[in-house]
């Protein structure tokens, strides 16, 4: 290896044991004994790129070493931890992966050091954000679908083909892990930044059902149900481009210029709203939750099945009909869900229909759903919101239908 070459390796690992190093110093700070920290970090990688220069099995040599110290250092200091232990053997694999691979161990020092930089907030979201039932409904959500992932067939089946289990598969827990993301921040923040952000992360799992929620709000908070009302459609533009690009990434990069111009519009919606009306303070209250957990077994095989009826009735219409048959079953799917109408469109895109008749299809299925939204706010709400909130929504349904004719 060219000396200039090997120089830059070994300051990549210094660089890495420097960044691990300074943060454990920090974060132990208050530690009247600290077994490694700003010099130690640095020293434990340049140790892991000099005996990966030397030889594998000076290497092996070295990490035997260094899991020894970390041994002693945990006896010595008895703390019921072991963080830092586990960070300065990952730094020594860092420098020693930074003298074969720096340009993939600079991204992993990186996220080493925003893990454990991030020891608060995570405690935090696993101590108290993150319910037992949620995490009983990850747990077997994830093992379901990675189990079950590998044993699916990789082919179309089904009417017209259209029906490929794995790839359905994979769209569901996209959608499901989207939803329960979403679930979790209203929990995390709604407390805090009121019916705002519930209104927005709500959105992720259910944009109907949490307009509904705002809706019903109403009668208690006035005008500062509004913004969560409103916010909610960021979440639904934002969703509805991250499924599409799961389907087929070329009708979700068609349809970026339609949602750009309709969040922006929505963002300056929001602001306003924000700052005319003062943001309720109070979360929902506990017997009126703003969506179920969308993270269950169930959830994931109602999607499921939701999502195999609208492939099939689009891929039918497509195939009777032509593209106005296409953008008819999205307008139509629209009235229940958005996303799973849109991802039938994006799905068939271009093999059997084109990437335009799918972006419209799109379009047709947000313009359906937002009238599905309107309707529910006019049940839970009374007509007066329904009606405020139809003329919030007027300007982001033209800068979308513009964004589309573009």
């Amino acid at each position: 290896m060219d000396t200039a070459v090997a120089l830059g390796h070994l300051a990549t690992a210094l660089a890495i044991g420097l960044l691990l190093g300074v943060e454990r110093e920090h974060d132990n700070a208050r530690d009247p004994v600290r077994p490694a920290g700003s010099r130690t970090f640095p020293l434990i990688a340049l140790a892991g790129a000099v005996s990966a220069a030397v030889s594998p099995i000076a290497s092996g040599v070295a990490l035997v070493a260094v899991a020894a110290l970390v041994i002693a250092w945990y006896v010595r200091t008895s703390e019921p931890g072991a963080t830092t232990e586990i960070a300065a053997i990952t730094a020594f694999l860092l420098g020693a992966l930074a003298w074969e691979r720096p340009e993939l161990a600079v991204p992993v020092g990186v996220v080493v050091t925003v893990l454990l930089a991030a020891k608060r907030p995570l405690h935090r979201f696993a101590r108290k954000v993150v319910s037992d039932q949620d995490v009983r409904d990850a747990m077997i959500l994830f093992v379901v679908a990675f189990v079950v992932l590998p044993l699916l067939p990789d082919r179309p089946l089904g009417p017209y083909g259209v029906l490929n289990p794995t790839r359905v598969w994979w769209l569901v827990i996209a959608v499901t892990v989207i939803g329960w993301a979403g679930y979790v921040a209203a929990r995390a923040f709604g407390q805090r930044w009121g019916l705002l952000v519930t209104g927005f992360a709500g959105g992720f799992v259910s944009g109907a059902a949490t307009t509904a929620v705002m809706a019903r709000k109403y009668e208690a908070v006035g005008a500062a149900a509004f913004p969560g009302a409103v916010a909610v459609n960021l979440a639904t533009l934002t969703q509805v481009v991250a499924v599409t690009a799961v389907a087929s990434p070329p009708v979700a990069l068609r349809l970026l210029p339609a949602v750009g111009a309709g969040i922006v519009v929505l963002l300056v919606e929001v602001a306003w709203l924000v700052w005319r009306t003062k943001p309720a303070a109070d979360e929902p209250a506990e017997d009126e939750p703003v969506v179920s957990r969308p993270m269950s077994i169930k959830a994931a095989l109602t999607l499921a099945g939701v999502l195999v009826l609208f492939l099939v009735v689009t891929r039918a219409a497509a195939e009777w009909l032509g593209g106005g048959g296409v953008v008819a079953a999205g307008a139509l799917g629209g009235l229940a869900d958005a996303h799973a109408a849109a991802i039938a469109a994006a799905s068939l895109a271009p093999q059997s229909i084109s990437v335009h008749t799918a972006v419209l299809a799109c379009g047709a299925a947000l313009a359906t759903n937002t009238v599905a939204k309107l309707v529910l706010a006019a049940l839970a709400g009374g007509p007066r919101f329904a009606l405020k909130l139809a003329a919030w929504m007027a300007p982001v349904v033209a800068a979308v239908a513009l964004g589309m004719a573009w």
